[in-house]
């Protein structure tokens, strides 16, 4: 696991994040997947089409390229003036129309130890907003989370996580009743040990919205994925 200090919505510290906090998704690892519980393999989630391909370096480790003509992971596509950002609200709901996900959003904050929290596995068919960091639609990189697949309800929230590519549109609505809709730049798959942390959880000057969940080949010995999936998206005009 890898700590770090958490960043800002426009580059100061998170309100909730005065001391170190852990962000890397290696620490949520076991609370993100569920299917430890299993007693038969899992099917294996959709992974990213950027999946082969020489590893691309960042600040806080390695990820697979993106596809030929597409942006780096983590960062915004050309697609001329970004819309500015909405005033800071609680998001209620996340729809992604390519792979059927209309889930509610419920608030995570850290846990004592200053690891993430997770949805509870009894409530995998939701999505956790990252309430220390930037709300969807506000500048700033906001983070939600979700599980693959639990052992209670199978394939879980995010378990087609994977199968987005760019330009796909995903949509958080807002308790302000103004939604925000995102248009995925890039989606990559990077190894726990390695997660992006600055890319995900670092600070931007554009509204910006990262969707996590754990990817890659179940592993039956550490009853666990070896890996995170993280959708990099930016606020549709």
């Amino acid at each position: 696991m890898t700590t770090t200090r958490a960043g800002g919505r426009h580059g100061r510290p998170w309100r909730a994040a005065g001391a170190a906090v852990v962000v890397t998704m290696a620490m949520i690892g076991a609370g993100m997947i569920g299917a430890a519980l299993k007693t038969t393999p899992p099917a294996r989630p959709p992974q990213p089409l950027a999946q082969a391909g020489p590893t691309v370096s960042g600040p806080a480790g390695t990820g697979t390229a993106p596809a030929d003509g597409q942006p780096a992971a983590g960062q915004p596509a050309d697609r001329g003036d970004v819309p500015a950002g909405l005033a800071r609200s609680v998001p209620t709901s996340i729809e992604i129309p390519r792979i059927g996900v209309q889930a509610t959003i419920m608030s995570l904050g850290t846990n004592p130890d200053g690891t993430v929290q997770v949805p509870p596995l009894e409530q995998a068919d939701q999505a956790g907003w990252y309430e220390p960091g930037a709300s969807p639609g506000e500048t700033g990189n906001a983070v939600i989370v979700g599980h693959v697949d639990s052992a209670k309800l199978g394939p879980a929230v995010f378990f087609d996580l994977g199968a987005l590519v760019p330009g796909d549109t995903m949509t958080v609505r807002r308790a302000d009743g103004r939604p925000a809709t995102f248009r995925v730049d890039s989606v990559a798959s990077y190894p726990k040990t390695a997660f992006p942390t600055e890319l995900v959880y670092g600070s931007s000057e554009r509204p910006g919205l990262r969707v996590v969940t754990c990817g890659g080949q179940f592993d039956q010995a550490a009853k666990s994925y070896p890996d995170n999936i993280v959708v990099f998206a930016t606020l549709a005009g």
